[in-house]
């Protein structure tokens, strides 16, 4: 009978538990081949304001969440093998004449030995119109992008990123694509542990057989 591996998750969301499902079964066989995978979906608290508008308060969003979920975990004395949380949000960028307000989604992992890993999703860049709503006058993405759009639920749905992709990007994808990237620490962890002097090894062994240098 193959082995059940419980993974936490910080949000009850349901693009946000998709995409962990999505990412599990790509890189599930890579953690570990004969495991069944349980989802376990929790409303904590990110512990910053609605929309991030930086990537270090998106970052610290994701991990807050970890954080909760591994405080829950110890006072419930459960055994969950990853904690995952995820965050979207803003990371606003000051140019000379302009400002460059971009989309993006974060994601931190827990592994089973309590390692931290992360992984971030593309971006993509938001309409003036979008930034001055959630940037300047405060307002939840998840309300903005609903007016913007003309329409009810985004969030639940092809969030933000749906819209301003056309449906190409959904807020689910940015966030599997983000969850992939914090999970290649643990399903190619002989690469992540190899010694530095190694590589440098493997860079000179190269030079050497190109005749570089």
């Amino acid at each position: 009978m193959s082995a059940s591996i419980a993974i936490a998750v910080g949000s009850t969301r349901a693009p946000k538990l998709r995409a962990v499902e999505e990412a599990f079964a790509t890189a599930g066989p890579l953690l570990d081949r004969g495991a069944r995978f349980e989802f376990l979906g929790f409303d904590v608290p990110s512990g910053v304001r609605h929309t991030p508008l930086s990537r270090q308060e998106t970052m610290q969003g994701a991990k807050n969440r970890v954080l909760a979920l591994d405080r829950m975990a110890r006072e419930r004395d459960e055994v969950w093998a990853f904690l995952i949380g995820l965050e979207g949000g803003f990371d606003v960028i000051t140019q000379p004449e302009s400002r460059l307000v971009l989309l993006e989604n974060w994601v931190c992992v827990s592994g089973p030995d309590r390692r931290i890993a992360w992984g971030r999703s593309g971006a993509i860049q938001a309409p003036e119109a979008l930034a001055v709503e959630v940037v300047d006058r405060g307002v939840e993405l998840g309300v903005a992008i609903d007016a913007f759009a003309g329409e009810t639920g985004i969030r639940d749905a092809q969030g933000a990123w749906g819209v301003l992709s056309r449906g190409q990007i959904t807020r689910q994808d940015a966030f599997r694509v983000a969850l992939l990237g914090a999970l290649a620490p643990f399903f190619n962890s002989h690469a992540y542990r190899r010694a530095p002097a190694a590589v440098h090894q493997a860079d000179d062994r190269a030079r050497h057989s190109t005749g570089g240098g």
